[in-house]
């Protein structure tokens, strides 16, 4: 069976040579152009490698490209940054383990506790791992399922987290599609995120139509506004801490900022 990685590999490369016209990288269009985007012997011709070799990569064949064929791609089809990182990750043959669900070191636990804003603690899945009262009060993470804490849930498919957003949820929701697509790819294949794929595609269609379009975002800190039905309109600055003791964790917090409403145990929804 194909390698799940390598099939988001090639999946990746053609939804980035389906975004690009020919007039972007100084080809001809030509008369009879029935290729959305570049073609892909286009593509290889940019990129200096063989054109065969270049349908292998789409087609997500069990073949490893080099450093140097990765980042000529990243050039031939004007890859980002944060895209040039993501193509390079899942070229490489990463960790074949099982995933299994993160344990938060007591330490890190009375860490959150202690914080008067926000704050929890998110794994890899982006599941919620704890959390301290403050959050407690906002998104009642202590009344879900275990298997519901989970802020993809609960941004895609809970109903009182897109209330909470209003007009705002589709562009939240979409930012959050794109970085967890960039999490997700590099455990594609795994029974725990295949599982968490499922459920946000039976949940959300437009999680369906955004997961589709491919796009992938780095995480980083912004400011957040959300309707809360006791504590009013709230606003906040949210960022984002990776842990020394297991990089898989993550610290999210949310400081409020003026004009934030009460200033007391307050949240927006959540993103990793």
């Amino acid at each position: 069976m194909a390698d799940p990685r390598r099939v988001e590999f090639g999946d990746f490369l053609r939804s980035r040579r389906e975004k690009l016209s020919p007039k972007t990288v100084g080809l001809p269009i030509g008369l009879r152009r029935r290729t959305v985007g570049l073609r892909r012997e286009e593509v290889a011709q940019l990129a200096g490698i063989g054109v065969d070799w270049y349908i292998r990569l789409e087609q997500g064949r069990t073949v490893s490209p080099s450093v140097t064929t990765v980042d000529a791609l990243a050039r031939a089809l004007r890859l980002s940054k944060t895209e040039h990182a993501h193509l390079k990750a899942l070229a490489r043959d990463g960790d074949r383990r099982v995933f299994t669900r993160e344990t938060v070191p007591p330490p890190i636990q009375r860490l959150v506790e202690s914080l008067p804003h926000p704050a929890y603690i998110t794994g890899r899945r982006w599941d919620v791992l704890a959390w301290n009262e403050a959050a407690e009060q906002v998104f009642a993470f202590g009344r879900l399922p275990e298997q519901d804490r989970n802020t993809m849930l609960l941004m895609m498919t809970n109903k009182q987290t897109r209330k909470a957003y209003g007009a705002g949820w589709a562009d939240v929701a979409k930012r959050m599609v794109a970085m967890f697509r960039a999490t997700h790819d590099v455990w594609a294949g795994d029974p725990a995120f295949a599982e968490l794929l499922t459920r946000l595609r039976q949940g959300s269609p437009e999680f369906v139509k955004w997961w589709e379009a491919h796009e992938v975002r780095g995480t980083s800190s912004g400011l957040k506004t959300m309707s809360h039905p006791t504590l009013g309109v709230l606003h906040f600055e949210h960022t984002s801490f990776q842990a020394n003791d297991d990089p898989a964790l993550k610290l999210v917090v949310y400081t409020p900022v003026k004009g934030g409403g009460r200033q007391t145990g307050q949240a927006s929804a959540s993103e990793r």
